[in-house]
């Protein structure tokens, strides 16, 4: 586990802080897109984040108000990282002075796996790089990851400023292992792949069901909890059938794209 440095005590970029901070969800299944949904990508736009890059990617032009944009990639299952080859498009209507891609050990392979011919007829220009083991500190935040088992493994952030936290959780069975990690976080963002009749499917493939991360938010305290990361298979606005998490967290919700709540 890595250990959460202290919160930087100032902005490191001219960050505003103690001003509402906009999260947006561009993209909430899981697998591959449907009618409704985009595979994952969660932004915050005015300071340039994007938590993974699936087929929602291509609303970061709609939103983007930084100048610099920064991609914290939690693994890279092609649902996570396809919408990187959307940057030609995405940076040609909202041109930034720099982009900057983190992810797991092993990220760089995104270089020759996916954007080199015949799959992609244009390389990788920006740097990419595995998060540091001690964190990084990007847009005032303080950055901090934690690999969780996951076929291939997959990244959880942390993204704590002096006023505020956010972790993003993805791609793994919810577990008490990493309760401490999310502890107190004022937006827990976890995935949600599965209702509670599909347990079995959901431990299977390596992915959480409802009343699993109920528990786990419940339990580290978190003070808001949506759900993002669904099947793509179930069309119905609830998919993972809400009821049995708000038996211990009654304010849940599950993530729609274009969706946006205030931290």
């Amino acid at each position: 586990m890595i250990e959460l440095p202290e919160r930087p005590s100032r902005p490191m970029d001219g960050t505003a802080w103690g001003k509402q901070m906009e999260v947006v969800f561009l993209g909430t299944a899981g697998y591959h897109p449907n009618e409704t949904r985009h595979t994952s990508c969660v932004m915050i736009p005015e300071m340039g984040i994007v938590l993974d890059a699936g087929t929602g990617f291509f609303r970061v032009r709609q939103h983007l108000r930084a100048t610099t944009l920064t991609i914290l990639l939690s693994h890279l299952h092609l649902d996570h990282v396809d919408g990187l080859t959307y940057l030609l498009d995405v940076l040609w209507e909202k041109p930034v002075e720099a982009v900057t891609i983190h992810g797991p050990p092993g990220v760089e392979y995104l270089r020759h796996g996916l954007f080199e011919t015949p799959l992609f007829p244009l390389p990788l220009t920006y740097p990419v790089s595995p998060v540091p083991e001690e964190g990084m500190e990007i847009a005032g935040a303080r950055v901090t990851a934690r690999l969780l088992p996951h076929p291939g493994g997959s990244l959880a952030y942390r993204l704590d400023w002096p006023d505020r936290s956010l972790a993003y959780v993805t791609d793994t069975t919810a577990s008490l292992d990493y309760a401490e990690f999310v502890r107190g976080v004022d937006l827990l963002i976890h995935e949600c792949a599965f209702p509670d009749r599909m347990e079995a499917r959901a431990r299977e493939t390596g992915h959480s069901w409802t009343s699993a991360v109920s528990e786990l938010a419940l339990a580290a305290g978190a003070k808001r909890l949506i759900l993002t990361h669904t099947n793509p298979l179930d069309p119905r606005p609830d998919p993972v059938e809400l009821d049995a998490a708000r038996v211990c967290f009654p304010g849940v919700v599950v993530a729609h794209d274009g969706m946006a709540v205030v931290v």
